[in-house]
């Protein structure tokens, strides 16, 4: 099976679950990293940029520049207006104020420079280096920002059993789901072309089981349902691993292959990937709990403090804890419910569970030399652990 028949097939099997998805669950919140970032996020990611020479992007400009994209664009136009998530994922792809559309690319790229040439690399490759960094380590940081960015849109299908006219015209919201799947196709088949062009059976490996961690992380936010109680602290961990830290880790590790690093550095970046997504994850649930003004944000019930805090109330206490704050409509009063999460210590437990992650992650990348590209993620992990 050739590689690029292999990340074929896992997009055709996402795209069908991203489907399946719109008619099991109600609309989701979308995210570009997270969120939320801390206060001194952006900070942090600016002065990172510079280091690996320009401003990251989520994709090439050959690819914002094409037809194909052109036309998605222009129709999506026809979505003003209306409630559609598509039309906000579009917005975050022209205007990213928080600096999180591009930090998988990133932190590939940090990586790439901060680990440098493998001492077993032939001298013959160094000249190809820009700024520290090979092209196709370059290649692999846009190509992980296209699945990235592919899973989001995909994400962008509303379930249209539960539509109402607030939400804008049916016919609309049917044509934006048309348009949310054709896009995200469109995207991963670029990211899957790229992949076959690094020539690199491990790297295509590495990134197609990528994939195939967030087809299986959709797959499990369909059929876990968190207001029934069913979901544990370690289907949580693995649920938020395939979903935000497998793609991170593996990528940070195909980015050490590409350069011939030994096993040890691949797992040191795999290790930091790993914890910084999950540190980040942690970051973005605990903001609607301590970020001041945030009395009327509404939050998953399957974030880290609720689940945290479900496990300490146990199952009939917390059943009976969500009928409390329902109205008449069966919608959560999220802020009475976000009173009564804080008078537990879910939220302290979700804390350390952050900062130990953020922990990990440096203590995995202080294993590399010192250099401007360590600082810089040494600088990114510890602001996950800032509230």
């Amino acid at each position: 099976m050739t590689s690029l028949h292999f990340c074929s097939t896992r997009m055709a099997a996402w795209s069908r679950l991203a489907c399946l998805g719109s008619l099991s669950r109600t609309r989701r919140g979308l995210s570009i990293f997270s969120s939320t970032s801390p206060s001194n996020w952006t900070k942090v990611v600016s002065d990172a940029e510079k280091i690996v020479g320009y401003p990251t992007s989520f994709m090439s400009l050959r690819c914002l520049l094409s037809d194909e994209l052109s036309n998605v664009a222009m129709h999506v136009r026809k979505l003003v207006g209306t409630k559609h998530p598509l039309l906000n994922t579009a917005r975050g792809f022209v205007y990213d104020s928080k600096h999180n559309l591009q930090m998988r690319g990133l932190v590939v790229l940090l990586m790439s420079k901060a680990a440098g040439p493998s001492s077993t690399s032939s001298d013959v490759l160094l000249p190809d280096m820009v700024s520290g960094i090979y092209p196709s380590q370059r290649n692999l940081a846009e190509i992980t920002e296209l699945i990235h960015t592919a899973f989001l849109v995909h994400r962008g299908i509303v379930n249209l059993k539960e539509w109402t006219y607030s939400d804008g015209p049916l016919k609309d919201l049917q044509f934006g789901n048309k348009m949310a799947i054709l896009s995200g196709d469109f995207l991963l088949a670029n990211a899957c072309t790229g992949l076959a062009q690094l020539n690199n059976t491990k790297v295509v490996e590495l990134i197609s089981s990528a994939i195939g961690d967030l087809v299986q992380g959709v797959y499990h936010e369909s059929s876990i349902s968190t207001e029934e109680g069913n979901l544990s602290l370690a289907s949580w961990e693995d649920q938020t691993f395939l979903s935000h830290g497998a793609l991170l880790a593996k990528s940070c590790q195909a980015a050490m292959e590409l350069a011939r690093h030994d096993a040890e550095a691949q797992l040191l970046a795999y290790r930091y990937g790993k914890h910084l997504a999950l540190g980040h994850k942690l970051n973005s649930d605990l903001q609607p709990f301590q970020k001041s003004g945030s009395d009327s944000a509404v939050f998953s019930l399957d974030s880290a403090p609720v689940v945290f805090h479900r496990l300490i109330v146990g199952h009939e206490r917390w059943l009976h804890q969500l009928q409390q704050t329902q109205n008449i409509a069966k919608l959560t009063g999220y802020s009475k419910l976000r009173r009564l999460i804080k008078t537990e210590s879910g939220v302290s437990q979700a804390a350390d569970l952050c900062t130990y992650h953020g922990t990990k992650a440096l203590e995995a990348i202080r294993r590399f030399p010192a250099s401007e590209a360590r600082s810089a993620l040494e600088n990114i992990a510890s602001a996950v652990m800032k509230f």
